[in-house]
């Protein structure tokens, strides 16, 4: 009985935890994305970012609802685990260091175009079910409406108040989050095909609107401006198109790790569930300032207003970013925070934060293997971006990227802010302090890299020369299936 008793108490402490979720992203039958969007690949990555919620996107299509219905299980908590035999297909990806449960929302991004008070909308929606029996419902009432099978995140000619009413008859407890809500061309509060307010976009229906996802284009600081936004929770997500991009922006939960649970954190403005978020630098987002890309023109609000929202070099109109957009709907100055308001972090993702500090691109060997060093022997991606003291950090990936992440997490960075499509760039460092910090670490010389090494690997030199011997007596084969660092 005792034994039982500790067991219990056990479970409902790994169960009530603080947690990152990701809740919008696609699979490979969206357009435009990765063939790597599996399940098995999304639970390995989640893992390997220190994800422990994500959403499955694009439920609704048959292939992947099909896909979702077989490898998932179903523990009665409206999340959904991959079972073993699925998880292990890819589980040589995950270092033991990152391994972790991963659980499944079952999901999808449903883009809405339709005319409304003499205008057309184009809105993108993500809804949210917490058992298949739902999603089957909301299947019948939308295939009646438009093709759910050539695209993941389908189009509608469907209002979207009339598909919140759509959900909610499919399941009472249905989510339906407005997405990316700033971004231009599809969202409730874009500049080309939006409304002034959520309250205008979905009616009387608005009371079942209990959060609303920020975009990678703004922050809470903008959303804040707004007094029409203070009944919502914010959230974030990825909007991920390949399994490497997971994270890049995300919600954080304090609560049990439960549909309900989760479902209680944004409904319920007096519950603590909601932690805060993970966040792009909003200047990285490609929508973020104003502007017109086929000619390089990139403007500020002020400079928009001065050209009379013109291109100076065509005469086009400029395509109106987020930063414009807040400042057209704003009531209120900047650093006023509504009831709701929850902390958040910025965030650049460690490939390119590597990619900065080592002076090499991306998706480069030198990049890959110095993520692979840092995951393989601190742990997850969140874990050494939020979480490691920076000398631990300094012991297996250097100085230089020790400096790196300590400037990430203090706000010392330099963006070109994106605009019309165009993703923002983001600097750590100059050319001269990466060769100065670079050259400083130098002098320590030979003998102090080595013993760097040494403690990453966890080996002794004398095991070392036991290996290298033996590996001199063996033939070289060249392995069959070898394995190479996978890009997502």
């Amino acid at each position: 009985m005792q034994r039982h008793g500790a067991w219990t108490r056990r479970k409902k402490y790994i169960e009530w935890m603080k947690f990152y979720a990701d809740l919008h992203i696609h699979s490979a039958y969206s357009r435009a994305t990765s063939s790597e969007l599996s399940l098995e690949r999304l639970n390995a990555w989640g893992q390997i970012k220190g994800i422990q919620l994500i959403g499955t996107g694009d439920c609704l299509h048959p292939a992947w609802f099909s896909d979702c219905r077989n490898k998932l299980h179903d523990d009665g908590s409206g999340l959904f685990s991959l079972k073993p035999e699925y998880a292990a297909e890819c589980g040589d990806l995950v270092p033991s260091s990152c391994a972790a449960p991963v659980r499944f929302m079952l999901n999808v991004e449903i883009s809405s175009i339709y005319k409304k008070n003499g205008k057309v909308r184009k809105i993108h929606n993500v809804v949210c079910m917490p058992s298949f029996a739902g999603v089957e419902k909301l299947i019948t009432r939308l295939e009646r409406i438009g093709n759910l099978k050539s695209d993941g995140r389908p189009i509608l000619g469907l209002d979207a108040q009339a598909l919140l009413g759509i959900a909610l008859e499919c399941d009472p407890r249905a989510l339906l989050i407005p997405a990316h809500i700033w971004t231009p061309w599809f969202s409730a509060l874009g500049s080309k095909s939006g409304f002034d307010s959520i309250q205008e976009c979905f009616g009387d229906l608005t009371r079942h609107i209990y959060a609303v996802e920020t975009g990678l284009s703004s922050d809470p600081l903008m959303n804040w401006r707004l007094s029409s936004l203070d009944p919502f929770a914010l959230v974030s997500s990825s909007d991920a198109h390949s399994p490497s991009k997971l994270g890049r922006e995300c919600t954080v939960f304090d609560t049990a790790l439960t549909y309900d649970a989760v479902y209680r954190a944004l409904a319920d403005p007096t519950d603590t569930g909601l932690a805060g978020t993970v966040e792009f630098f909003p200047e990285e987002g490609k929508y973020h300032v104003d502007g017109h890309r086929k000619c390089d023109v990139r403007f500020t609000p002020q400079e928009t207003i001065d050209h009379d929202g013109l291109c100076p070099k065509c005469g086009k109109p400029l395509t109106v970013g987020v930063l414009s957009r807040v400042e057209e709907l704003a009531d209120r100055p900047q650093g006023i925070k509504p009831p709701r308001a929850r902390p958040f972090k910025s965030q650049i993702p460690l490939c390119e934060v590597l990619s900065e500090s080592l002076g090499s691109g991306p998706a480069t060997k030198t990049v890959l293997e110095a993520y692979h060093a840092l995951i393989r022997n601190i742990g997850s991606e969140f874990t050494i971006l939020f979480d490691t003291g920076i000398p631990s950090i300094a012991a297996v990936a250097g100085d230089v990227v020790a400096e790196g992440v300590r400037r990430m997490r203090d706000g010392e960075v330099t963006i070109a802010p994106g605009y019309d499509g165009e993703f923002g760039t983001v600097h750590l460092f100059s050319e001269s302090e990466r060769r100065s910090l670079a050259g400083q670490e130098n002098l320590f010389g030979p003998e102090e890299k080595k013993n760097r090494k040494k403690r990453a690997s966890g080996r002794n030199p004398s095991v070392k020369k036991k290996l290298r011997a033996t590996a001199a007596r063996t033939p070289r084969r060249r392995p069959k299936n070898r394995k190479t660092y996978f890009r997502g």
